[in-house]
């Protein structure tokens, strides 16, 4: 249960790091989803390049990067 409660306070910060840096205007629950779909997304990407996150800040920065890459393929895709 902790570590489901740690998820989501991390992709909050994740998602709320990434609009901030990408210029997006959002509400807590979308920087949530945001930032846990940026972390899987984030893992994916760095795992087929052979990186892995091993620590609470490198596990936020993969996060942040994900959720990134997230708002711009949903600015291509949907403007």
């Amino acid at each position: 249960m902790l570590s489901f409660i740690i998820s989501l306070i991390l992709g909050a910060i994740a998602g709320f790091a990434a609009s901030y840096l990408m210029g997006e205007k959002s509400g807590m629950l979308k920087n949530i989803l945001l930032g846990v779909g940026g972390g899987f997304v984030g893992r994916l990407i760095f795992g087929l390049l052979g990186f892995s996150a091993n620590n609470l800040i490198a596990s936020l920065i993969v996060a942040v990067i994900g959720a990134c890459l997230c708002i711009f393929v949903g600015r291509k895709l949907f403007k």
